[in-house]
């Protein structure tokens, strides 16, 4: 806001602020009141004077003060609990990822927000391998475990996305081909495909292909976290009769093929069991 003559009367917030410069001194107080810089009021006390060679002497000093709105509606505390408790969890992800990443040496920057369906976290690293792991292992248990710390935070359930160099982006990607693929030589042969066992958010993307492609159809099958999805024709390949009954060298042709990409983190960390909704975001809720 445009500077004004204001009085330094006791607000329901209020402070004198220092800094290298005027824009710095107010970004103090924003930060402290935690409401935006055009919200609060503030008063120049002094200005940066600096030496002859330029070197600051004395910082720049305002004091600012901010008064809540009299009008509150009804779910106004609501929100402003609501956003405590997302900043509190945000910073507990924050400060877990930060000591796990320094335990494993890797050099990172962290870039954490509050998105449409909850946190999301970005590791940039430069050992993006490590954090990443087989097929996403590591970055899943991070996100796994993060979601623990976080949500042994008092307050509704909150999800925690995590992602690293793109690799969620990347992964879909592989998942939605594999689909294709799938679905294509299934609606050739008739014969029903088993994939891997994934994770909720992995089936959701194979679900979500295949159920755009005409002939074919899918479903989850078994518990975590071993649940896995088959694909099958709609029209399936019925068994030859003429074959001979003591012959058991072959396989019924209705008879689904089993294709193994197990993790192994799907094996040491069990999930809970969420409906594979394709809507349900990156993972249900985590029972503690």
């Amino acid at each position: 806001m445009a500077d004004e003559i204001v009085e330094m009367v006791p607000m329901d917030k209020c402070g004198v602020y220092t800094g290298k410069s005027i824009d710095e001194a107010k970004k103090k107080a924003a930060d402290d009141f935690q409401i935006p810089l055009k919200d609060i009021k503030f008063k120049i006390i002094e200005d940066v004077k600096k030496s002859f060679f330029g070197k600051v002497k004395t910082e720049a000093k305002v004091w600012a003060g901010y008064n809540e709105p009299d009008d509150l509606g009804p779910d106004y505390m609501d929100v402003k609990k609501k956003e405590l408790v997302e900043k509190t969890k945000m910073d507990a992800c924050r400060n877990y990822l930060e000591k796990i990443l320094d335990k494993m040496g890797v050099e990172h920057e962290i870039s954490i927000t509050t998105v449409e369906t909850g946190i999301f976290a970005d590791i940039d690293s430069k050992g993006s391998g490590a954090v990443i792991g087989r097929r996403g292992e590591t970055l899943d248990a991070l996100q796994y475990l993060s979601s623990l710390v976080a949500n042994k935070i008092e307050g509704d359930y909150i999800r925690i996305s995590l992602d690293s160099c793109g690799y969620r982006e990347k992964r879909e990607e592989t998942l939605r081909n594999l689909a294709e693929r799938i679905s294509e030589k299934v609606l050739k042969n008739g014969r029903s495909t088993i994939l891997e066992p994934m994770n909720p958010y992995e089936r959701r993307i194979i679900h979500s292909v295949v159920s755009k492609i005409e002939g074919v159809n899918s479903k989850s099958i078994g518990e975590e976290p071993f649940r896995k999805i088959v694909i099958s024709s709609d029209n399936p390949k019925k068994y030859n009769n003429k074959r001979k009954k003591n012959n058991t060298d072959y396989k019924k042709s209705d008879e689904p093929i089993s294709l193994d990409y197990k993790t192994s983190f799907e094996k040491d960390y069990k999930k809970p069991k969420p409906e594979d909704d394709i809507n349900a975001g990156l993972y249900g809720k985590i029972e503690l």
